[in-house]
């Protein structure tokens, strides 16, 4: 039995395009809706593609560095309070096989571990020092795929006899060995015990963590195809937001406080 008292509501939320803005990387409208869920002793858990040092970054930014988070798409864990370094074996062997990889399927992936910090800030907008951080990788490695849907198949079904796959996001193509955000978060909620969980997320590699809640909520991202109706929205278990990014975070949470009769 978990020593760590339950709390009244557990929040997984992915960063780019939901909790951060897709193209200023602000929270700022978000602000009223954590303060809120801070007040109402709710947690805050951040699940994302990025790093761990990445997200230590941002966490401690936004004040929620007790709690733990979800990294590199639930291929690894940041502790609470943790700076986010960790061992770089499961790396190192995603990219060993990468570079074994028949040129004729690998020509069309392009991850960050190809690209040098310049050109990692160049394809995702991040200046010079977060885009290094962004390279200190662990656990999987994103990049842009320039293929076709059927060359696409044939690399991943390649990848796949050395255990690894493949996860899409808001804006790129993550290869890893296996983990999910949804395994990650039935961890935490194991440990933490809360009353109510609420996923928030934009992008396929969102989908098992919203239908893992107690309620998913899809914000809006006018930057990338909608995510198709999901198992739950005819219940209301998922919900959508009509505004983007943080905007709708801020609007969702509120709304979902005032319900549960926590604001």
């Amino acid at each position: 039995m978990s020593s760590v008292p339950a709390v009244p509501i557990l929040v997984f939320s992915d960063l780019d395009g939901t909790l951060i803005d897709h193209a200023t990387y602000s929270w700022d409208a978000a602000k009223p809706a954590l303060e809120a869920l801070r007040a109402c002793g709710g947690g805050l858990i951040m699940a994302s593609s990025k790093t761990g040092p990445e997200i230590a970054n941002i966490r401690a930014a936004l004040g929620w560095s007790h709690w733990p988070a979800i990294v590199e798409n639930g291929a690894g864990l940041l502790p609470a309070n943790g700076s986010g370094m960790a061992d770089s074996t499961q790396y190192s062997k995603l990219r060993a096989i990468l570079d074994d990889t028949p040129p004729a399927l690998r020509q069309h992936f392009r991850g960050f571990g190809d690209m040098t910090a310049a050109q990692v800030s160049a394809v995702t907008g991040l200046d010079a020092a977060h885009a290094s951080l962004a390279k200190t990788r662990a656990f999987s490695e994103p990049g842009l795929w320039g293929g076709t849907a059927e060359q696409l198949d044939l690399l991943l079904n390649h990848l796949s006899q050395h255990g690894i796959s493949a996860r899409e996001g808001g804006r790129f193509l993550t290869l890893s060995f296996g983990q999910t955000k949804a395994d990650r978060m039935a961890e935490l909620i194991a440990e933490y015990q809360p009353a109510h969980t609420v996923a928030l997320g934009d992008a396929p590699n969102d989908v098992e963590m919203l239908q893992t809640a107690d309620t998913g909520v899809i914000v809006a991202n006018p930057h990338r195809k909608a995510l198709p109706a999901l198992k739950g929205e005819e219940t209301g278990a998922i919900i959508r937001t009509a505004l983007p990014g943080p905007h709708g975070w801020n609007a969702a949470i509120l709304g979902l406080l005032i319900d549960l009769n926590l604001r």
